[in-house]
């Protein structure tokens, strides 16, 4: 398959940064804040520390950031956050429409519905209206979890499998915003089973030309995440299937982002589609007894200044003289222990040899220079 879905522009107003997406346009990775907020978090010292970790997930490849905002309390907190930066933010909404309403007098740049508990099609609808008054876009967001009553009714009684119910859920809502004429719309079915949710994309793909925010939700920790989110996201997108993702993890919204790159790039690498993103790559090795660089505590350092960088360079991070230098040649930058000591090197040629005390600042200087 070959999709080409409609464009739609998340952002775009005030001082929000326009993130499009859609249209064959490379994808688009978001995360998801993972606690919830309070003024405390965006007030002084500690709202500064909190705009400036929204604006490292920007500079680490971050396009969208969604909070939950379960009372309207919250919807007043991340309203002020929103004015605050550039990038653009997203409220979630469940249970109360009124919710919505207050997240649209604010800049924030995309809300996020469940049909499925939102409550009566009039209160839908104001979200609706108003949102299509301001310019803003919504997304349907169809959980495996919260399905409507009489669909969660159907699976439990064997009328319907969770991928069909998933399908009728999303195409009832569509039915309800095209109805109403609203167009600027982004679609997620979400499971947390790997074929639920390719099967249920798959099958929207082929339906319509909405954009499809993709992902396998509550997909557990860090490598099991990874593992799941990489199956689905591999066979969908090497179809041409999706134009946002979100890898649900239970670890750090940083490494939600850096998984999205990784798996983006990994598509490209094996398919030569459009998920490729510019930026750094990191090659490490594993680490084993013959090392002599502790080779997790200094990428664990380090990774989010590297994939923070902007310009496209190989970064090669090694453990000790056998895979260093000569089996990283390519990097344009690499590190690598050899005894006590610690190598520096381009593209396989040692530029500088140092204790190890010293190789943070040596990189760093080193790092400054490409």
């Amino acid at each position: 398959m070959n999709r080409h879905s409609n464009t739609i522009t998340i952002g775009g107003f005030d001082h929000i940064e326009a993130i499009p997406l859609g249209g064959g346009l490379p994808v688009v990775i978001q995360t998801m804040w993972k606690d919830r907020l309070s003024f405390a978090d965006i007030e002084g010292i500690a709202g500064e520390e909190t705009v400036s970790r929204i604006n490292r997930l920007k500079d680490m490849g971050c396009g969208v950031l969604r909070f939950a905002v379960p009372d309207l309390e919250v919807a007043e907190i991340v309203g002020n956050l929103a004015s605050r930066v550039s990038l653009p933010l997203v409220a979630d909404i469940h249970f109360n429409y009124r919710i919505a309403l207050r997240c649209l007098d604010f800049p924030i740049a995309k809300i996020r519905i469940n049909p499925g508990n939102i409550g009566k099609r009039e209160n839908i609808e104001k979200v609706l209206s108003k949102a299509a008054s301001k310019g803003r876009p919504l997304r349907i967001g169809v959980n495996a979890g919260s399905l409507p009553l009489d669909l969660r009714r159907s699976v439990e009684e064997g009328g319907l499998d969770r991928t069909e119910a998933l399908v009728a859920a999303a195409q009832r809502e569509l039915a309800v915003f095209q109805k109403f004429g609203f167009s600027a719309v982004i679609l997620s079915m979400k499971a947390s089973s790997v074929a639920d949710t390719i099967k249920a994309n798959r099958i929207m793909a082929d339906r319509t030309d909405v954009p499809l925010h993709i992902g396998v939700t509550e997909a557990g920790p860090l490598i099991a995440g990874v593992v799941r989110n990489t199956v689905a996201l591999h066979a969908l997108l090497a179809e041409g299937i999706g134009d946002t993702i979100r890898i649900s993890l239970s670890d750090t919204m940083e490494n939600e982002v850096i998984a999205g790159r990784e798996i983006l790039g990994a598509v490209a690498d094996s398919t030569g589609k459009r998920a490729k993103q510019e930026g750094v790559v990191i090659v490490s090795c594993p680490r084993c007894g013959r090392n002599s660089f502790d080779t997790h505590d200094f990428t664990m350092r380090w990774q989010q200044v590297l994939y923070a960088m902007v310009k496209p360079v190989t970064i090669a991070i090694m453990g000790c003289v056998v895979n260093g230098p000569e089996e990283a040649r390519h990097a344009d930058l690499g590190i690598t222990g050899a005894g006590n000591k610690v190598l520096l090197f381009c593209h396989g040629k040692i530029i500088k040899t140092i204790d190890a005390s010293e190789a943070d600042a040596a990189f760093a200087e080193a790092l400054e220079k490409l």
